[in-house]
């Protein structure tokens, strides 16, 4: 099997770069050549280069190496990362210390073995994957910093609305298909995409989650594709992004539906070419990730509105997974409540906390806007708070009750907010049919939604 390395040959010489080209051209599955060094500056712009097998003379008659040496210099500045071979007839032991000192990684002598040739490209290329896959480990590692802190709950549900969602994981996880996972906040978009991660042939790769919602536009470049040293004032040295740090598992882009339409065009570019440039390169680097991505958008109006490309709609959703709100899955809430009791009991040290009965029954009745997340915060909150070991309704709902109590506010702003609220929660989230209660359209609709933050 060939590796996936980019050999080049720069030499003066056709027979050298025949026989070097046959030679490698087994091995790797690209192997050029170049008879001059004038168009090496051009052709390490435009392409990515694993290994140079560079002569030191190219003048009829030079024998001092300064040709060499001279681009092997420009080669380094050019990219530093490039790891270069000196070849020459002369066997003259300064000069390839002096490469050495320049960043050559090693020196051939002419007229070479074709196995010594084979195995010291193959030793270079080894010593290049290698540095590679630490530069990447460096950035995956940086990229998972902030999840390591954080807990990942488990799948609990028996509700029927989530069997079907459980039956469509079980059917794309082992896929290299593109999700798009749909939901209102806090129903658990994230842990749905861990899960499909978790299952899959990528699960021994790392998941490396972006947060699109947060990412501002003039950060977006240089986070999602990297930058190389010097591309603006604070790239102080090389960086992958997020796509290239995730090369070989999966990619979760959070809040998709986020992304402003200059976003979307790169990000729809980069997902069709399945490369990437770092700022201040021209240079494509080639990765291999499963994407998913997530969002509580609702991109179909957006599209109709013009407010996302329906090409990236259909880049990203291959396989559509639509999560139901917690008020859609009451037979859970039970379940769900026991689950974060047991945990948070144990978390703090306040294990054989119980909840009421009649407290169930109430939990079940209210609209939890906030989803599984709200209901997740309520309970550890009851748990740090409660003197007792049975916890209450009025435990778990303090400030909703009090809310029920305030008087309203009479701003037409707060006014309009609270009906379109009502309006959606009234039609489990059905935003068409919400909009046809407000007598408005769902253009119309998402604006207002947009304006009020829901």
């Amino acid at each position: 099997m060939k590796q996936k390395g980019h050999i080049l040959i720069v030499d003066d010489d056709a027979d050298v770069l025949h026989t070097a080209r046959l030679v490698l051209k087994g091995h790797y599955e690209q192997v050029s050549t170049e008879s001059s060094p004038l168009r090496l500056e051009s052709l390490l712009r435009r392409e990515s280069v694993d290994i140079i097998l560079l002569d030191m003379n190219f003048k009829t008659g030079a024998t001092t190496g300064n040709e060499g040496l001279f681009w092997l210099k420009k080669i380094k500045a050019i990219n530093p990362h490039v790891y270069v071979i000196m070849n020459t007839a002369y066997g003259d032991i300064q000069l390839a210390v002096e490469s050495m000192k320049l960043g050559a990684v090693d020196f051939l002598v002419k007229p070479w073995e074709k196995e010594k040739l084979l195995s010291t490209v193959n030793t270079v290329y080894q010593l290049a994957l290698s540095n590679r896959n630490v530069e990447k480990l460096k950035g995956r590692e940086s990229a998972l910093t902030q999840d390591i802190d954080a807990g990942y709950g488990q799948l609990v549900s028996e509700s029927e609305p989530m069997q079907t969602v459980l039956a469509q994981i079980d059917k794309v996880a082992a896929t290299d298909a593109s999700i798009l996972i749909l939901g209102e906040n806090g129903t658990g978009k994230e842990l749905i995409a861990r899960e499909i991660h978790r299952r899959s042939q990528r699960r021994d790769e790392g998941l490396i989650k972006v947060d699109l919602g947060a990412l501002p536009e003039s950060l977006f470049e240089a986070e999602m594709f990297g930058h190389v040293k010097g591309a603006y004032t604070d790239a102080k040295e090389d960086r992958p992004g997020r796509f290239e740090i995730a090369d070989g598992g999966s990619l979760f882009l959070d809040e998709i539906g986020n992304l402003s339409i200059t976003m979307q065009s790169k990000m729809l570019s980069v997902l069709q070419n399945r490369s990437v440039t770092r700022v201040g390169s021209s240079k494509a680097v080639a990765f291999d990730v499963r994407v998913i991505s997530a969002t509580n958008q609702p991109l179909y109006p957006m599209v109709e509105a013009g407010l996302f490309r329906q090409d990236l709609l259909y880049r990203i959703n291959t396989v559509e997974i639509e999560l139901p709100p917690l008020r859609q899955r009451k037979q859970d809430i039970r379940l769900l409540s026991l689950y974060f009791l047991k945990e948070y009991g144990e978390k703090y040290q306040k294990s054989g906390l119980k909840i009421e009965e009649r407290t169930h029954r109430q939990l079940a009745n209210y609209t939890w806007p906030g989803n599984i997340r709200e209901l997740q915060h309520a309970i550890e909150r009851a748990v740090i708070m409660c003197d007792e070991s049975v916890i209450a309704a009025e435990d778990i709902l303090p400030q909703r009750k009090a809310q029920q109590n305030e008087t309203r506010s009479l701003r037409v702003e707060d006014v309009e907010k609270s009906t379109v609220i009502r309006a959606i929660e009234k039609h489990g989230g059905n935003l068409s049919k919400a909009a046809d209660e407000l007598g408005m359209g769902r253009t119309t609709l998402y604006r207002k939604m947009k304006k009020y933050g829901i």
